[in-house]
């Protein structure tokens, strides 16, 4: 089975968001599952592949863009025993940042042509094709609409991934015949038209063999207008080949027994050690080296969408508690000056970092007791299932991929592995909170929850099993 697996970013070579970590991840894990999966991205800005060598120059070649010919750039590196393929162009990748340009649409479009041009030139034969957000919506258009009557293309399946259908990648229509090279019944007929404009993701949607996204839970959400970001109505269309597949987490990137970024190495059966990594992050952090008061952390964009609005009406409740918080990221002016406003009255409390450190949110998954995310939506979410890993309990809002993957602890029958709360209000949020500092004061249950909440399976393993299933059917038609 050989799986062309395309985003627009990987990890190691560029990143903005969890789609790299994906990029990375799956791959591997699908290796492993017997699947020749090779990875394809842009050679953006941040792209490093001269560090990894050698880098292998496969083919120099262009593309029509409207009636435009541009230029494509193809080469190959290794890493991780994974084979990376880079689309290069200057004028479309060559930025300061990876999205937001007045000209997204045809730099995408470029691509997603590029993706496919590049099979005749490669290496390698794909029987599917994994394309994955909005950045590479319209591949099985231009495939089924430009390639099909090639036979290098004519039995290749494709499978679209949705990671959040917040952002779908909407231009004006011209974009179809002055870059796409595709004609206008592809408007008119209402395949991709949305609300005057072109909508990628609307295309992936449409015309993908198979359509999955990054949790269970949001498969069923985003068939409501709540979640739906107005394309409910189309996902409902299209449910006979939705599949909803949780992400997991790269077991090799985040292990509390081997992270170089923790001064305490540990695993369940050395807990003693997770407190002293609790000690260096209280040190770290200029808070008061404390055993028994509970440690909660977020590690977070701060924005509404992640809660943070839920968090700002409670923060003065929370205070009145025994307990310390620790916060990491960036985001809305407004939350990060609520932050610092806070830090100042509470210095003995609250520390907070307005910033992007990814060692530092090493040792704050590890030395922290609890991890908080009230998210208003989370397609997936990696950030409690990195908590879960490292035995620091999960408080999360019972959305999305949140909801696959805590378990609501129940005292009675001491089964979960975090704590969790249906509606999206502040006060629900600080009730399960203050449940969880309660817990935290019982020290043989509390330890009990932490080794359980280690044991789950937070592995990208299942995940592979899932996809493969899929690659399978689209193959045979299914």
């Amino acid at each position: 089975m050989n799986v062309l697996f395309v985003s627009s970013e990987a990890v190691p070579f560029s990143k903005t968001g969890g789609l790299a970590d994906v990029a990375y991840a799956l791959p591997k894990a699908l290796r492993q599952q017997g699947v020749d999966v090779r990875v394809m991205i842009s050679k953006s800005f941040e792209s490093q592949p001269f560090v990894f060598s050698p880098v292998e120059h496969l083919k120099s070649y262009y593309v029509d863009v409207g009636w435009r010919k541009q230029y494509v750039g193809l080469s190959k590196v290794h890493h991780d025993g994974i084979p990376y393929y880079f689309i290069d162009n200057e004028y479309y990748f060559k930025r300061d940042k990876m999205y937001g340009h007045f000209d997204d649409g045809e730099r995408f479009a470029f691509f997603n042509r590029a993706v496919l041009e590049s099979i005749r030139h490669m290496d390698f034969q794909p029987h599917v094709i994994h394309f994955n957000d909005w950045h590479t919506g319209m591949i099985p258009i231009l495939l089924d609409r430009h390639y099909r009557h090639d036979p290098v293309f004519k039995d290749i399946r494709t499978v679209y991934t949705i990671h959040n259908l917040r952002y779908q990648g909407v231009f004006g229509p011209d974009l179809l015949e002055e870059v796409l090279n595709l004609d206008r019944d592809h408007y008119h007929s209402g395949a991709i038209e949305f609300y005057g404009g072109i909508n990628f993701m609307k295309g992936g949607i449409q015309f993908a063999d198979a359509v999955t996204t990054v949790s269970e839970t949001y498969a069923q959400e985003i068939q409501y207008p709540f979640f739906g970001e107005r394309l409910d109505g189309l996902i409902r269309d299209n449910a006979h080949k939705l599949k909803g597949i949780t992400n997991g987490v790269d077991h090799d990137v985040y292990d509390p027994r081997q992270d170089p970024h923790i001064p305490w190495k540990y695993d369940a059966r050395s807990l003693t050690k997770k407190a002293k990594n609790k000690a260096a992050l209280q040190e770290e952090m200029g808070l008061p080296i404390r055993a028994d008061v509970p440690l909660v952390a977020m590690v977070t964009r701060l924005a509404n969408m992640k809660g943070l609005d839920l968090l700002e009406h409670i923060l003065h409740d929370l205070m009145e508690e025994d307990v310390q918080l620790v916060v990491l990221g960036t985001g809305e002016p407004r939350y990060e000056h609520m932050l610092q406003y806070f830090q100042s009255h509470y210095s003995d409390k609250i520390a907070a970092r307005v910033m992007f450190d990814g060692p530092l949110s090493h040792r704050i998954y590890a030395g922290a007791d609890l991890f908080l995310m009230p998210s208003l939506f989370e397609p997936c979410g990696l950030g409690q299932q990195i908590a879960l890993r490292y035995g620091t309990i999960p408080v999360v809002r019972e959305t999305g991929g949140l909801r696959d993957t805590v378990e609501a602890y129940n005292q009675y029958t001491n089964e979960g592995n975090g704590f969790s709360f249906a509606t999206y209000n502040a006060h629900d949020m600080l009730f399960t909170l203050q449940k969880a500092i309660d817990l935290y004061r019982d020290k043989k249950a509390w330890q009990q929850l932490v080794r359980r909440a280690m044991k789950s399976d937070t592995s990208w393993k299942r995940s592979a099993r899932a996809y493969k299933e899929i690659y399978e059917q689209v193959r045979q038609g299914r």
